[in-house]
């Protein structure tokens, strides 16, 4: 039997997660699969300090059992609401223009810490030999570059670019 209350320990878990997530959301544009070395120390890191704010002096079977639980039911609810525009949109970044008419704007690549030398090699991993020949170079929400060419004739691969902000 866990040593608190088992309605703290939800409210515990659940406000943890949301502080968390708001963070994360903060951090940047980036996907799991794109984390570097830091990133999973630093999630790790979190993710110790986390575990007594979410359990408090409790270190039963049952509380832990309980914060899972709670958490799994969490995140199918943040899921499901992020069918919902207005939400989606709280926690989802916006596009940002990183070339347009073949000129780097770099006010964005300052803000969004990409260099101009991975903004290249998005354009080469496109397909596309030169800057002066890309309409739109964006980063989506998830963390990849778009390149959109001036040419309609454009070598395709099958890459998908994504870019790696450092921390």
């Amino acid at each position: 039997m866990p040593s608190v209350n088992v309605l703290e320990l939800v409210v515990r878990g659940v406000v943890v997660y949301a502080a968390l997530l708001i963070a994360l959301r903060i951090f940047g544009k980036r996907e799991v699969g794109q984390f570097t070395l830091y990133d999973l120390v630093f999630v790790l890191l979190v993710a110790n300090a986390l575990q007594p704010a979410m359990t408090g002096p409790d270190s039963s079977l049952t509380g832990g059992l309980v914060l899972i639980v709670s958490l799994v039911i969490a995140n199918f609810a943040v899921g499901r609401l992020d069918g919902i525009n207005a939400f989606h949109r709280l926690f989802a970044p916006t596009p940002s223009v990183l070339i347009r008419d073949g000129k780097i704007v770099p006010a964005t690549l300052q803000r969004e810490g990409i260099s101009e030398d991975e903004v290249e090699m998005a354009i080469r991993e496109h397909g596309v030999d030169d800057m002066k020949d890309v309409r739109l170079g964006v980063l989506e929400p998830d963390g990849t570059i778009s390149i959109v060419p001036t040419e309609s004739n454009m070598r395709r691969t099958r890459r998908r670019v994504r870019f790696l902000q450092r921390i």
